[in-house]
């Protein structure tokens, strides 16, 4: 019988990232030996989601697989990233992985760009919820009994109202048309903080709410900036 792949796991803190580990776990084909994230090291902080980093430490504790992660300046170009990156993957094969896994779902330049990347380093990628309907696919997230909260929107399809509200059934009936059910363009971000693959809910309490503009990547934008809601989430210390 063949071993099942010694597999990392890139890990964003949020639902989509816990369901895809979720269908990962029940596959006899691999095995996952580690948990991967990027850290934006200046403000100890889990990139983009903007989670703090204690918490994300209790999440992992609570799923009970080691982790590392990826540690990022306050603001790097692509070139830094790449650099970065490339260090961290020839550290994991060097350990002997061989396959990892992405909670992406129909993202098709971002699947290249993740396999062209890893290719080198002859790490072959894995997507576990690839092209499912995200409607679908937050509908069982939701009935499996995982629990998450929104901590981070983009401003221009989801206000500061969505910031902060739990993912349920009602979450998603309220959805503008124009965003996806799984915010798979960005429109907005988790923390999951309970389920199946949690041996313990993460316990936090709902801080601050901020609205931040950053400097737009797309240079074809018609606006120069873009704004985001945050969610700061505190931890409960026991």
């Amino acid at each position: 019988m063949k071993a099942p792949a010694k597999t990392y796991f890139n890990w964003s803190s949020g639902k989509d990232a816990a369901m895809a580990l979720y269908r990962m776990q029940r596959s006899d084909e691999f095995s996952i030996e580690l948990l991967l994230t990027s850290v934006n090291t200046h403000h100890d902080r889990v990139s983009m989601h903007g989670l703090q980093r204690s918490l994300l430490e209790q999440q992992i504790q609570s799923i009970g697989i080691p982790f590392t992660t990826i540690e990022l300046p306050e603001e790097s170009s692509m070139d830094d990233y790449n650099a970065i990156m490339k260090a961290k993957v020839e550290e994991l094969t060097s350990k002997n992985f061989t396959h990892t896994a992405f909670g992406d779902i129909f993202l098709e330049d971002l699947r290249a760009y993740r396999e062209e990347q890893l290719k080198i380093h002859e790490i072959q990628c894995i997507f576990p919820l690839w092209k499912e309907k995200t409607k679908d696919l937050l509908k069982e997230f939701i009935d499996l009994g995982f629990k998450a909260i929104v901590i981070c929107t983009k401003a221009e399809l989801l206000g500061e109202a969505f910031i902060g509200r739990e993912i349920d059934h009602s979450f998603i009936n309220d959805l503008p048309e124009n965003v996806d059910p799984c915010g798979e363009n960005g429109e907005f971000h988790t923390f999951c903080y309970d389920g199946p693959i949690f041996s313990s809910p993460v316990q936090f309490n709902i801080g601050d709410k901020v609205y931040r503009s950053y400097k737009n990547p797309d240079q074809n934008a018609m606006n120069d900036s873009i704004g985001f809601w945050f969610c700061d989430l505190l931890p409960v210390n026991n």
